[in-house]
């Protein structure tokens, strides 16, 4: 059933209009019936067999897929748990990004109860969301392109991953890009042409106030996708026309017309299916009905860090003590599920006295702004700039931090607690604290300070044997003591950012953190490491960056479930194809390196090097 844009707006940003405009609601008709895709449902059944079979339509699995069919000889099937993105046209909006979560393209995954973070959470447990949709955590997220750092993928290659430096990688980021910030246009870092447009996200009067803080602290202005990552980075973002541009939209429906791609939703994955140590194809449920259908060639896992090692587990793939205490037959003892590892994030609020910033509720003119022009607060994540700092003895950052441009509200607080599961308890104090902002007509702004490579590691693992119900996910957040360590120096970097002329000039100042609502922290003396520590335990919260859960590595990596070619050890006709098979976290948001790897993984597959020509420009950068 299709939302009509105008309801949707309204109600899920805070707002109940009993009528609109006419010319809005004429607008609105307009682009959900004229503009709306004719193939939106997909295919509603399928073949018995075809070459690949892709798992998850996410943000690999799009651009797989795609690039898959590219060839008509090949036949590809892509099966999706949720459903069409264009049956939400929120997911469109760029600045509506935490309306999705916790709604229907969301998993709304809740980790297990932390022991050393997310104190301040109902019952100790951190939200993860995941989008359940085409284009999965792409059209869920707030759209910013950070491809990490060279070392990042250096690393992986000095490990056993052979073909995976940056060297060799960087082409096929190239591959994807259209690149729309003119200075860059001439970058041989760069792509044009491709289809994922990247353009600048500055939108608001604070992006100068931004840039001068850190330039004051020594940080200039980088192309943080170029030649060096270490810097002051304007945010580069994955926005066309004043709409989210999803691997679902720049790569799938282009696609979605050819006879040889057929595309299924709704369709929960529930077994790969071998015959011994060779896979053959897949069985899934739709509509409360079991389908089989048979691979030719290969099955590809693209369903993202949590689901892939929960499929591979429920067909007796992963660790053997695991699978016997689930009464699941062993096919093949790998450690699926270790290895996890996400970034987190402290975030601290800002006054502003120009009050700059994007309002958290939009008024109606911005609303009907959007609907007419695609133009407007809504247009924008609001994520306006990233800063990567490295230490002196580190070759890749160790943090970043983020800017982000948008008011506190006291209507917002129950979404707000919802959307990071914290105690409900702390409601009346957090809605007090916003409104105490809006009565002084002071604005407010946040930074993030976000750990880069975190040493804990944390672990998917099976609830049982069920395929329905979510599996147990444990980040270990802050199990190494060397990530708090971080983290406060971090905290001590953002301080003096707070102290530069630029922050203070608009009454962002040193002291504006302890005026938030935070307990117990509220009760310890500001700014103490105690204090610190305690926002850190209670607070800290994802950034929704979970990857390495099936690790590469040399075949005879005890510690890889595939190897370089992206293969499952031991197992025949089965890949994983996304962020899962990240070796280690890259610095920085992990959406352009997962499609990076889907692009990777579809010469791999064909035996072929589509990044020929790249090649040949990008060989001494």
């Amino acid at each position: 059933m299709r939302y009509r844009m105008d309801d949707v707006l309204f109600q899920t940003m805070g707002w109940r209009w009993p009528v609109l405009t006419v010319s809005c609601a004429v607008f609105v008709y307009y682009y959900i019936y004229s503009r709306s895709d004719p193939r939106v449902s997909g295919h509603v059944s399928a073949n018995s067999s075809y070459d690949y079979i892709i798992v998850g339509a996410g943000t690999a699995g799009c651009v797989l897929a795609t690039r898959l069919s590219e060839h008509p000889d090949i036949s590809v099937l892509l099966l999706e748990a949720g459903g069409s993105e264009e049956d939400n046209p929120v997911i469109r909006v760029p600045f509506a990004a935490l309306e999705l979560q916790n709604s229907e393209v969301d998993w709304a995954y809740r980790t297990e109860p932390q022991q050393k973070a997310c104190l301040g959470m109902d019952k100790q447990r951190c939200a993860w969301p995941r989008g359940k949709v085409l284009g999965g955590s792409g059209s869920i997220n707030n759209l910013i392109y950070v491809r990490g750092n060279r070392h990042d993928y250096d690393g992986w290659a000095r490990e056993g991953c052979d073909g995976w430096s940056y060297k060799e990688v960087l082409p096929y980021f190239i591959k994807s890009e259209d690149i729309q910030i003119p200075e860059f246009r001439n970058s041989a870092y760069r792509g044009k042409g491709g289809p994922l447009p990247v353009k600048d996200g500055t939108v608001t009067p604070l992006a100068d106030i931004y840039r001068q803080a850190m330039e004051e602290l020594g940080y200039t202005d980088t192309d943080c996708n170029g030649r060096t990552q270490t810097g002051y980075c304007p945010t580069q973002e994955n926005v066309m026309g004043g709409e989210r541009w999803s691997t679902a939209r720049a790569f799938l429906r282009p696609a979605m017309n050819r006879p040889n791609l057929h595309v299924i939703m709704n369709a929960h994955v529930t077994k790969i299916l071998t015959d011994e140590k060779t896979v053959t194809g897949v069985s899934f449920i739709k509509d409360n009905i079991k389908h089989t259908v048979r691979a030719t060639k290969e099955v590809v896992l693209t369903a993202g860090a949590i689901n892939n090692p929960q499929l591979l587990m429920l067909s007796g793939i992963g660790p053997k003590k695991h699978l016997q205490q689930m009464n699941i037959p062993v096919m093949a003892d790998l450690p699926v599920g270790d290895n996890l590892q996400d970034h987190i994030l402290m975030g601290v609020t800002f006054n502003d006295r120009t009050n700059s910033a994007g309002a958290a509720l939009p008024s109606l003119a911005t609303m009907l702004q959007y609907l007419i022009f695609r133009s407007g607060t809504l247009s924008e994540p609001h994520l306006e700039a990233s800063v990567f700092i490295k230490d002196d003895d580190s070759q890749f950052p160790s943090t970043q931090f983020t800017f982000y441009s948008i008011q506190n509200h006291p209507e917002l607080i129950d979404k707000f607690i919802k959307l990071t599961n914290l105690d409900p308890k702390i409601r009346d104090g957090m809605r007090e604290r916003f409104q105490k902002s809006i009565n002084t007509e002071i604005g407010t702004f946040f930074v993030e300070n976000i750990l880069l490579h975190p040493k804990s590691r944390g672990t998917i693992r099976l609830q049982s044997a069920d395929p329905f119900d979510p599996p147990l996910i444990d980040p270990n957040y802050l199990d190494h003591p060397d990530d708090a360590k971080v983290l406060l120096k971090g905290i001590d970097t953002m301080m003096k950012i707070a102290n530069t002329t630029a922050f203070r000039s608009i009454g962002a100042s040193p002291n504006d953190p302890s005026d938030e609502y935070l307990p117990p922290c509220n009760e310890l003396p500001f700014p103490s490491k105690e204090y610190w520590v305690c926002r850190m335990t209670h607070y800290a919260y994802t950034v929704y960056h979970p990857t390495s859960t099936c690790k590469m590595g040399a075949a005879n990596d005890v510690t890889a479930v595939v190897d370089p070619q992206l293969r499952v050890i031991g197992i025949k006709n089965l890949r994983v194809a996304d962020a899962s098979v990240m070796r280690n976290i890259p610095s920085g948001n992990t959406n352009a390196p997962t499609i990076m790897i889907a692009e990777k993984a579809a010469d791999l597959i064909l035996g072929i090097d589509s990044v020929k020509h790249i090649r040949k420009v990008t060989e001494n950068l």
